[in-house]
């Protein structure tokens, strides 16, 4: 799964000229699309069993069909965003809710391996930039104030939607067979991407004065834009951040196919089941990302340490799980080890957004969502997928959290240079007050 974390510019344009009632209709469509791209991302989960059955595939062949998704998403979320501020939001959401339904339901009519992949490239090339030019659209209607909450709630909806995707696909397909779990996700999506152009109109949401300002911060990009590659700490924040999701991302992905082979689950049983571990990941994103503002609102530098806290007992705790049999206490270790495993997704976003200038704060969280899907959530199902071919499923698990232990070792070393690049960051903005003051921005 593809993770998107965002800041707004500093210039206090959000919510302009837009009515509240009117503000709150376009969250709610804006955050449906998120729950159906989620939904259509993740019913595949559900239904691995059947098509490891139907087509006798390989756990590595199953692992791509996932893979290749985050793959499109990873390298394709910088310039599908860039064209989408160029050609409007408005017009490039619908398109790409469009392109990732017909996508979906290319899945159900797919007749054999190859189809199905060529479908599921293209559910990633649909999907790709939606997270980064959703929430723009989002806070574009809001007051400034609301932004944090905003972004919290429109990050979390992408964990509802694959719990969504995954218990209904699960359900359905027990029910009426897996090509319909992939039709009813597509015909959600469908309904939404006609409904969203009708209501959600680009007048409405880009007030003059905003775009203005746009431009004007546009013009004076190209110095700040060296910080998102110029000190050592935020390069390895990415790496680190990558590293942590390969072991948060391969858990959702497979979970389902575990519970299914080693406790005899049926397939509606063990999609229920991973939604709620899927639940336990989204849940503890945001109690996480709180725990982390609580405690670094005096000390910024301490979101580093508690980082790599979070890789480390994300680890102690999936590989204490994966080393047990089968029954109730490995689930609640699973569940307990998924609440903290995407536990840095908020102070890794906070990081970046410190080492990196204002005005190009969008463009940094499009390279950490690059690195999140090309580090984590693209190699993850299919390296485990291979592995699992070679070794089982099982023994597959217990080496999936010792990459946590690479991400804790890549955030230290970030955390040895933090301090001096922050201060360093600083010295170069003292010329500009706008700039010095959103350097340190809480998410």
């Amino acid at each position: 799964m593809a993770f998107h974390p965002m800041t707004a510019g500093d210039d206090d344009v959000s919510g302009v000229g837009v009515a509240r009632p009117y503000a709150w209709i376009v969250f709610a469509l804006t955050f449906g699309l998120l729950i159906s791209d989620y939904m259509s991302r993740q019913v595949l989960n559900a239904v691995f069993p059947l098509l490891k059955s139907e087509w006798v595939l390989s756990d590595g062949q199953l692992g791509l069909l996932s893979g290749i998704v985050a793959l499109m998403v990873g390298l394709l979320t910088i310039p599908l965003s860039l064209m989408a501020d160029r050609f409007g939001r408005v017009k490039s959401l619908a398109l790409m809710a469009f392109l990732w339904s017909v996508a979906t339901l290319g899945c159900a009519l797919a007749q054999d391996y190859q189809q199905m992949f060529v479908a599921r490239f293209m559910v990633g090339v649909g999907e790709a930039a939606y997270g980064s030019v959703g929430i723009a659209v989002v806070i574009s209607v809001f007051p400034k104030h609301m932004r944090a909450t905003l972004a919290s709630a429109f990050m979390a909806g992408g964990m509802f939607g694959s719990v969504l995707g995954m218990a209904l696909g699960g359900a359905i397909a027990a029910k009426l067979g897996w090509r319909w779990s992939f039709a009813g996700m597509a015909l959600f999506g469908l309904a939404l991407a006609v409904l969203y152009p009708i209501i959600v109109k680009e007048r409405r949401i880009a007030p003059q004065r905003a775009a203005q300002v746009a431009s004007k911060a546009a013009a004076s990009v190209t110095r700040p834009l060296r910080t998102l590659f110029s000190s050592r700490s935020v390069i390895a924040t990415y790496v680190g951040s990558g590293l942590q999701l390969f072991v948060g991302g391969t858990v959702m992905v497979w979970i389902p196919s575990y519970l299914n082979r080693y406790y005899d689950m049926p397939t509606d049983k063990a999609g229920a089941m991973a939604a709620i571990i899927v639940l336990c990941s989204g849940a503890g994103m945001i109690l996480c990302g709180m725990l982390s503002d609580r405690l670094c609102r005096n000390s910024p530098e301490r979101k580093v340490a508690l980082a790599i806290g979070f890789c480390l007992g994300s680890c102690l705790l999936l590989s204490a799980a994966f080393a047990l049999q089968a029954g109730p206490v490995q689930l609640l270790l699973i569940c307990l080890g998924m609440l903290i495993a995407t536990g840095t997704t908020g102070p890794a976003g906070a990081m970046v957004a410190n080492l990196t200038h204002y005005s190009v704060h969008g463009t940094a969280f499009a390279t950490l969502t690059l690195a999140n899907n090309m580090l984590g959530l693209a190699p993850g199902p299919f390296i485990t997928g291979r592995v699992s071919d070679l070794i089982g499923l099982h023994a597959a698990f217990q080496l999936v959290p010792l990459v946590g232990l690479a991400a804790a070792a890549v955030f230290f070393y970030a955390k040895c240079h933090y301090h001096k690049d922050i201060a360093r960051l600083n010295g170069q903005s003292l010329a500009d007050p706008v700039g010095s003051a959103g350097l340190e921005v809480k998410l």
